[in-house]
């Protein structure tokens, strides 16, 4: 599942617009990393997008 479990997140859709300006769907995931993180004083991994990790809101377990 592409969640982030910081945040919150997720998929995004929309459209490919061609030249000839046809439209199919399309979807946009976020960067998600899987990450040993220190949780409530405990080592669990998990799922963390690339904004999380570089703003500092997630503890990385050593």
């Amino acid at each position: 599942m592409a969640k982030c479990s910081v945040c919150g997140k997720g998929v995004t859709f929309g459209q490919n617009v061609s030249h000839s300006n046809r439209k199919t769907n399309r979807m946009w995931k976020p960067n998600i990393r899987k990450v040993k993180a220190n949780v409530n004083g405990t080592v669990k991994t998990v799922a963390v997008c690339s904004r999380c990790l570089r703003s500092g809101k997630v503890t990385r377990a050593v």
